[in-house]
């Protein structure tokens, strides 16, 4: 979906480029509020996983190929706006280093495949976690739509640009149809990746994903047969063995 130089023309390309620039600077507002000491290392990993993935294409139909865009995942993962700035710079980088889309097409292709994706990406999320069960199945299922339907969002946004923009003369119509139809296989790759690194994140640090925050179930004691809140970990205060509790027993209160 890398949008090569002079495929859109001028004047819409440097208003994408403004769009772009808004975006990035909104989300570096955004992202102070996303990361931590604990998630700005991920938020790192998480551009370098993009980075890494979007150079392995896998075949679609009819000689095409595709690959992870990773707007869905990296909001996921770190947060919407931290979710931005990781595709941003894995674009940027691109660009500059291998040529994967033009420098003048930049803030289309910010647009279209940082912006678009991370949004849509990150609002199916979390409208899904929102309703099904609070389990860590949920996330993954979760995760597998938000990717699906970020990827033939973005190309549908690219369409819209190409309509207003397009230095071809390919009818609007067979780009939508091309563009929405191949994407919707690639988004199915898009899902499948997602799901997995999600769902492998989460069953070792859940406290790491952004977007699955507020879904584990408190951990509960069992003290003298009656279930209690655990007290809430501080960074200086030292843990508390559980022999010293009487007749105590660990229990999580989720499924």
């Amino acid at each position: 979906m890398h949008v090569p130089d002079g495929f859109i023309n001028a004047p819409v390309s440097a208003a994408a480029g403004v769009v772009a620039a808004g975006a990035v600077a909104v989300s570096l507002r955004g992202a102070r509020r996303e990361l931590d000491e604990r998630t700005a290392p991920l938020a790192g990993l998480v551009a370098a996983f993009i980075f890494a993935v979007q150079m392995l294409n896998f075949p679609v139909a009819a000689g095409t190929s595709g690959h992870l865009l990773g707007g869905a995942l990296a909001a996921i993962l770190v947060g919407p706006f931290t979710g931005v700035l990781c595709v941003s710079v894995v674009l940027l980088m691109q660009g500059i280093l291998f040529a994967d889309g033009g420098l003048t097409a930049l803030g289309v292709n910010i647009t279209v495949m940082g912006v678009v994706t991370t949004v849509v990406g990150y609002a199916v999320f979390r409208g899904l976690v929102k309703v099904l069960p609070k389990k860590r199945r949920s996330a993954t299922v979760s995760a597998f739509a938000a990717a699906l339907l970020s990827v033939p969002a973005a190309a549908a946004a690219f369409t819209l640009v190409y309509a207003v923009g397009g230095t071809t003369d390919v009818p609007i119509g067979q780009v939508l149809t091309a563009m929405v139809g191949v994407h919707v296989l690639i988004g199915i790759g898009e899902a499948t990746i997602t799901a997995l690194t999600v769902g492998a994140v989460i069953a070792v640090r859940p406290d790491l994903v952004y977007g699955a925050r507020g879904l584990t179930a408190p951990l509960k004691l069992r003290v003298n047969g009656e279930l209690v809140d655990a007290p809430a970990a501080s960074a200086s205060a030292q843990p508390v063995p559980v022999a010293a509790l009487p007749h105590s027993r660990l229990r999580s209160s989720g499924g």
